[in-house]
């Protein structure tokens, strides 16, 4: 079930770390070939999606997801690759996306968390900012905290603003909260006290008395040492809430991959004793939230970090892909098939220091992405006053689109397929069929029970418009709201549906030029691939900068963190140089939030960074004070151990077509609708595609993992790495 689409460099051995003695033993007898089969996986709603690089040719699988357990959907894929693609004798790397933290908060499906903090502030996870999601509704619905008032305990210990210890917890009173917590019963514990970032001996003392009673524990001066309570316990209080979880699925993940030999696992991967991934126990790296990976016991040790993972993957590929075309400026466009991620890069992917999932504050890095629920799978519906609506509801894997074959009520899947913008016969490069005889009659028959006078086209395009209409206001939060120009940005559209709406908003947003990387549908999971191990480091200072930056004092709390950094590669056994990037979190003074602009070594004059911190101010808000005086907050540092994988992969891509001349002519004619008319449409492989050759549209773009529809007039061709550009209009 995969195909190959794009050739690059054959791969070396992935980044490793150190081996231990045990592991030295074991690989005795494959230290002559250190082959690695690296693999890289992201679970979505609807596919999971897999790439990996052999025979110099970059491959994709795509596979219905589990909902119920992920780790099965990866398991059958890990079999149908190790089957006819595996390298003989190489070690298995997998290297994975994944939603089970995004789905647990959003279905609030986590453990249960008792909260200890400093007496007198047990409800500051509850008051939070007190910032009305509405100004005047007087009957909203405030998002409930996930520790309820029983589970939350005061201890009591005062540490000043300053780092002085006031008050230190008595053997008494930490005898009485171990019993207290022993008593609720919780799945796991979250540490957060009012000053522990400037310093934590008093949480690290309640941390030991409380270890015993053998819960995970999430302490808030270990994941984030910031000021801000409510937003420092809300990220610690998630940690714990995932915790259990995220722990749960990665050993059952490890267990379903992992091949050491032992005949139970082959089973499981369906290989003989004899045809395991090499002898060398295979590694499993998780995706962050903040654009790089890290082992999987430190995603299971902080989940936190994870809960943007796969929409993540798909901006590190999206900034990769358009930057062999030449595009530094991008606004990225991933629809799959549960929900539509969208954000802007300017040159390189940054992570922001403050975002919010479900509604909860989280404050470790996160990549600026902004998610809406609009996907291929989402449901139609007409509102109590007869407005047709879009989502968020999602039809996801299970059962799916009507046309897919189990599904009921018609999605933004089955809209498209009725336009005739999806070919029946053409999905997943005809592996799989879309029923458009079932499509066609259960739309009909729900349109009846919804007293509905649309004719199915009518109905189809309306479905298609409102969809468009929330993913082109997803577009503006990202682009418009935030200082953008969008007519100076390149619209990078991937996943699986993004290809059938692209234009559309790029027309809606004037955007220029849309870019559909070479394997769209498989995106996420090919940013993934070529990721970064990367461990993001910070601490508050809260210093007034009147007479400009500390030099001396700034490199030694750098220092510091660097060996704090340089620590935790070496307990994990990494190998290879880090890179450090160094930044600051800067404001006037007055101000109540800040702005991170790069604070790199060879910044030697003070006043750049002070500079960046006005251009930035100025660019965002759209004014600056020059003479104003500015407080530095909070040092961020992020250490980077670079992925041999980006530098092997070949900067042009060959064309994936492997033998025989490319057709001109297209392989076949259908009507599509645009604009509520139907058009005689030309339907093209795009392997068939001829790089540099111009063509014009309409056209309907087929490939294995996402169909691309071009609107009349629209010139459009393939460059010399194999993305799809799409001429909307001129600049």
């Amino acid at each position: 079930m995969f195909m190959a689409r794009a050739s690059y460099a054959t791969p070396r051995s992935g980044y490793w770390p150190e081996p231990t003695s045990e592991s030295k033993a074991a690989d005795k007898s494959v230290r002559a070939t250190r082959a690695t089969q690296r693999i890289a996986i992201d679970t979505g709603g609807t596919f999971t999606d897999c790439v990996w690089v052999e025979g110099g040719v970059l491959k994709t699988l795509k596979v219905f997801s589990t909902p119920d357990d992920p780790s099965r959907a990866i398991a059958e894929a890990l079999k149908t690759i190790s089957r006819t693609n595996r390298k003989p004798g190489a070690s298995l790397t997998l290297l994975h996306g994944t939603t089970v933290g995004t789905n647990a908060l959003l279905q609030r499906k986590g453990a249960r968390v008792a909260l200890i903090t400093t007496s007198g502030f047990e409800d500051v996870i509850e008051i939070g900012r007190q910032a009305r999601p509405r100004l005047y509704d007087f009957f909203f619905d405030r998002v409930a905290p996930l520790v309820c008032r029983e589970l939350r305990f005061g201890v009591k210990e005062r540490t000043d603003a300053g780092g002085q210890i006031l008050e230190r917890p008595s053997e008494q009173e930490l005898a009485r909260l171990r019993e207290a917590v022993r008593d609720s019963d919780p799945d796991a514990i979250a540490i957060s006290f009012l000053f522990s970032f400037a310093n934590p001996e008093n949480e690290a003392a309640v941390a030991a008395a409380v270890k015993e009673i053998g819960k995970p524990l999430s302490v808030s001066h270990r994941i984030l040492p910031e000021f801000r309570e409510y937003e420092r316990t809300s990220t610690v209080v998630v940690n714990a809430y995932l915790q259990p979880l995220m722990q749960s699925y990665m050993e059952k993940l490890a267990e379903r991959v992992t091949n050491t030999g032992d005949s139970l696992t082959a089973a499981l991967l369906g290989l003989e004793k004899r045809e395991t991934w090499g002898t060398r126990k295979p590694r499993i790296f998780v995706m962050q939230s903040s654009g790089g990976i890290t082992a999987l016991e430190s995603a299971a040790r902080e989940p936190v970090r994870t809960v943007l993972s796969g929409p993540a993957g798909g901006l590190v590929g999206a900034a990769a892909m358009a930057a062999r075309s030449g595009f530094r400026k991008i606004l990225s466009f991933d629809m799959g098939g549960t929900s539509t991620d969208v954000a802007a890069v300017q040159g390189e992917v940054r992570a922001g220091s403050q975002s919010e999932v479900a509604g909860l504050p989280v404050g470790v890095p996160m990549l600026e992405i902004h998610t809406v629920g609009a996907g291929g799978g989402s449901l139609a519906r007409f509102d109590a006053g007869g407005a047709l609506r879009v989502g968020p509801e999602s039809a996801g894997a299970d059962p799916g689109p009507i046309c897919y074959g189990r599904g009921t009520e018609p999605t933004v899947t089955d809209a498209n397929l009725l336009m005739g913008r999806l070919r029946p016969n053409r999905f997943l490069g005809g592996e799989f069929t879309l029923d458009f005889e079932r499509a066609r009659r259960i739309t009909s028959e729900w349109l009846k029970k919804q007293g509905s006078r649309l004719s199915l086209e009518q109905f189809s395009a309306g479905v298609v418009r409102v969809v468009n209409a929330n993913m082109e206001r997803a577009l503006r939060v990202v682009s418009i709201e935030r200082g953008y120009d969008p007519r100076e940005f390149t619209l990078v559209a991937f996943g699986g549906a993004g290809g059938l709406h692209a234009c559309e908003l790029a027309e809606a947003l004037a955007i220029p030029t849309v870019m559909i990387p070479a394997q769209p549908g498989a995106l996420s999971a090919f940013g993934i691939l070529v990721s970064d191990v990367v461990k993001d480091y910070s601490r508050t200072l809260l210093w007034q900068l009147g007479d400009g930056l500390p030099q001396a004092k700034l490199q030694k709390e750098f220092r510091k963190l660097e060996a704090a950094a340089h620590q935790e590669f070496r307990a994990e056994r990494w190998r290879g140089g880090l890179q450090y990037e160094r930044s600051l979190d800067l404001r006037y003074r007055g101000q109540g939030y800040e702005l991170n602009v790069p604070a790199n070594d060879r910044d030697k004059d003070k006043d750049n960074v002070i500079a960046r911190f006005h251009d930035e101010h100025q660019r965002r808000y759209g004014y600056h004070h020059a003479g104003r005086e500015i407080e530095l907050v909070t040092l961020r540092l992020r250490a980077r151990l670079r992925t041999p994988q980006q530098s092997q992969l070949d900067s042009k891509v060959a064309r994936p077509r492997t033998g025989g001349k490319p057709r001109t002519a297209p392989a076949e004619r259908a009507p599509v609708f645009f604009h509520d008319q139907a058009v005689a449409t030309p339907v093209f492989e795009r392997g068939d595609l001829v790089p540099g050759r111009f063509m014009r549209g309409p056209a309907v773009i087929t490939e294995y993992s996402a169909t691309t529809v071009i609107p009349p007039g629209k010139r459009f061709w393939v460059d010399a790495s194999a993305n799809l550009l799409i001429r909307i209009r001129i600049r």
